[in-house]
């Protein structure tokens, strides 16, 4: 399953990489993409558990980068 989300107050192209790298390692994410010029992320994950995997990504962002707000677009 692939979805789009808006990716608010992300700072710099390498805090955009390191999130990648944090989000690739959780289960069931397929790819990433997070394009910090258009601030905007693709994610591609089993459908399975949408939901765990969805509040996963959430965590991890928080953790990596508190400041930034997700949206599903």
């Amino acid at each position: 399953m692939k979805s789009n989300f808006k990716i608010m107050n992300l700072d710099c192209a390498n805090c955009a990489l390191e999130l990648e790298r944090a989000i690739k390692k959780i289960d069931g994410i397929k790819d990433v993409n997070i394009n910090f010029i258009l601030q905007k992320m693709k994610l591609e994950y089993d459908e399975v558990n949408k939901e765990n995997i969805i509040l996963n990504v959430k965590k991890t962002i928080k953790k990596e980068e508190p400041d930034v707000i997700l949206e599903e677009m």
